[in-house]
């Protein structure tokens, strides 16, 4: 969670100090969120055939052998494959930890203590940047990513003597890896054309990803089962979270460059102009939650997006020497104010939608479409806007730039409340069906970053360890 923060934070500085243009810094984003992305699912089914603590702890090391190589890259190139190796690392540890702790605790006391994981998480997306301007502005850009190091050390104390380990015995034998590879190699191909501009690749993309439909519609053993789109609700909350989280990762992208290249500010006062986002969801994002499971999803699911648009469209007074008071502040505010009304509602669809024992990989699919969703953003946004050959020497060329992407972005944003309007039934949803009397339904919300990975929790029965 801190890393998915501070990285924004730094990319101006890594840019100067790696001498990259606008498309290096788009593959250190892309590259990491591209192998997140592909492979989640995996990592997910992974932990529950070889034991999730195990998965955990295997993709803890990688996270900071692949952090250590971040920190001491020598240019653009080997930071972003070392990403790419993040990347791969954080789809084995993500769906885990979540996961582990429903399989540990008692059923009395999990909502505590998913309590506490959602809690900690927002103290991360709060800190993260605060922590990530400091770090860039005391030490350098390189220690953003050598501070997972000591973090890393005390999670594998800790996993290995105090977590115990867990795993579904009831899980398909085989792994969908043939569909893993080929939907990593179609995001891939796609990315590859959006940033560096390639017909043909974008081709090769779209026909891999159409290849991962055709072979997870036919697998005994898919990484997305094709039976949950039958559900019109889960279908329509997932096209939402492709709109909304495309639109959010062009603006965490593209708002802390403004903020730095254009309006002047040092990378500490730009990472604390974004925290009032983190704040106001996590005030409210639960309130939120509990409103949209009494009446149902569609008002806020639609009134959401409309209200981070118009926090999108505030953003278009953030320029030279913006005033954080009159021109960053209000954007802000009403954009978090807008995803706070939206997020967990969007959650609660996406798992009110399946059965209970489907949750699992329902919230799975889920992250992994926003994810996909920020992938494209981040690849495909820059170059829509102009912004590529802008580097970072031309304000004016950026600023122009960063108009036209945050008109995109809005538009997006009102394109996912358009489709909650239409395709989202009124009223309060039909309670989820339950495929087991022992089903716990734990509803964390989402984050700025990505939907929580929420496991299908089963626990013992009582009088049992």
């Amino acid at each position: 969670m801190l890393d998915s923060t501070v990285v924004n934070v730094a990319l101006p500085a890594i840019g100067r100090s790696l001498d990259s243009d606008i498309a290096g810094l788009q593959w250190v984003l892309s590259g990491y969120t591209l192998t997140l992305a592909s492979f989640i699912l995996l990592g997910g089914a992974l932990g529950d055939r070889l034991g999730r603590r195990k998965v955990f702890l295997w993709g803890t090391a990688a996270f900071a052998l692949a952090s250590l190589l971040c920190g001491f890259a020598v240019n653009i190139e080997t930071l972003a494959i070392a990403r790419v190796l993040q990347g791969v690392a954080g789809a084995m540890l993500t769906p885990g930890s979540l996961a582990l702790i429903s399989a540990s605790i008692d059923e009395r006391d999990q909502g505590a203590a998913i309590g506490l994981w959602s809690g900690f998480g927002g103290i991360a997306g709060a800190v993260g940047p605060f922590l990530g301007g400091w770090l860039v502005e005391a030490v350098s850009w390189r220690a953003v990513f050598l501070i997972n190091l000591p973090l890393a050390a005390v999670v594998l104390w800790v996993g290995s003597m105090h977590v115990p380990e867990s795993l579904d015995p009831n899980a398909p034998k085989r792994l969908d890896l043939f569909g893993a590879v080929v939907v990593a190699a179609g995001l891939g191909s796609l990315t590859y054309a959006l940033i560096e501009p390639n017909a043909l690749l974008a081709v090769v993309g779209i026909a891999l990803l159409l290849l991962f439909v055709l072979i997870e519609m036919h697998s005994d053993h898919p990484l997305v089962p094709p039976s949950l789109f039958a559900s019109r609700v889960f279908t329509a909350a997932n096209i939402v979270t492709l709109a909304v989280y495309t639109a959010l990762g062009g603006v965490f992208f593209l708002l802390l460059l403004q903020l730095q290249l254009v309006s002047g500010y040092s990378p500490i006062t730009a990472g604390l102009a974004t925290i009032p986002i983190t704040v106001l969801m996590l005030g409210l994002s639960a309130s939120a939650g509990r409103w949209a499971q009494r009446h149902g999803p569609r008002i806020p699911m639609t009134v959401g997006p409309l209200v981070a648009a118009a926090g999108v469209l505030l953003m278009l007074r953030i320029g030279p020497d913006a005033s954080y008071l009159l021109d960053v502040f209000p954007a802000v505010v009403v954009f978090g104010l807008g995803l706070s009304a939206l997020v967990a509602p969007l959650t609660g669809a996406v798992l009110g939608a399946v059965p209970t024992r489907e949750a699992g990989i329902a919230s799975g699919v889920n992250n992994a479409i926003a994810r996909t969703a920020q992938l494209l953003a981040v690849a495909a946004l820059p170059g829509l806007a102009g912004i590529s050959a802008a580097g970072f020497d031309d304000a004016t060329a950026f600023d122009d730039g960063f108009r036209t992407a945050m008109l995109i972005c809005a538009s997006l944003l009102i394109a996912g409340s358009v489709v909650a309007a239409v395709l989202l039934g009124g009223g309060k949803a039909p309670p989820r069906r339950r495929a087991e009397p022992e089903a716990i339904d734990c509803r964390p919300h989402c984050g700025i970053s990505g939907p929580a990975v929420e496991p299908a929790v089963r626990v013992r029965s009582a009088g049992t360890s």
